[in-house]
């Protein structure tokens, strides 16, 4: 019995020894860089007062979602947080959805470099007199993107998804129309 609790208290011993090490070398780097508080360089400042919260779902109205993605459909929120949400029941075939993103601190740039390293296809377009991105998944011609800058900092986009393999309008003016009316609003 002696034999097997030294066994037993060795390998404990081992186990605590090497969680320990790897504990440290894994939190023991220097990451070389400079802290910024948020808002820094962009060109102007974050809000970090919270409230208006969620206003942003508010921008376009549901029934302009329904006007931009086809007459009668019935549009529910489904989600807002971090983007929004709506579903779309009726919608011409069948049912979809669309998102709004809107970020504070980004770049059509940078929303042009991501979407390169998704493998999603990016073409330039203009909007409201702005540059903007139209952006298509490969092999799915049910949904499409529209990304803009914000009309004071940051990015702005729509997704509109229709049931795949349903006959539908242009995805991409549906979001584009999205867009449109998001940048007319917000100037």
């Amino acid at each position: 019995m002696d034999l097997r609790r030294g066994w037993t208290r060795g390998i404990l011993s081992a186990v605590a020894l090497l969680t320990m090490v790897v504990g440290i070398c894994g939190c023991g780097r220097t990451i070389s860089g400079s802290a910024y508080p948020a808002g820094s360089g962009t060109g102007g400042t974050v809000s970090t007062n919270f409230d208006k919260l969620l206003r942003e779902c508010e921008v376009v109205t549901l029934k302009d979602v329904e006007k931009a993605v086809g007459e009668g459909a019935f549009v529910l929120p489904s989600f807002y947080g971090a983007v929004c949400m709506w579903d779309l029941e009726g919608a011409p075939g069948g049912n979809a959805m669309v998102t709004l993103n809107w970020y504070e601190i980004g770049s059509l740039n940078n929303e042009k470099t991501v979407n390169d390293r998704l493998g999603y296809t990016t073409t330039n377009i203009t909007v409201e007199g702005r540059r903007a991105l139209e952006t298509r998944r490969p092999n799915d011609p049910d949904s499409c993107g529209v990304s803009a800058g914000a009309a004071d900092q940051g990015v702005i986009g729509f997704w509109v998804n229709y049931r795949p393999g349903s006959s539908h309008p242009d995805p991409c003016g549906a979001a584009k129309k999205l867009v449109e009316l998001t940048l007319n609003l917000a100037r």
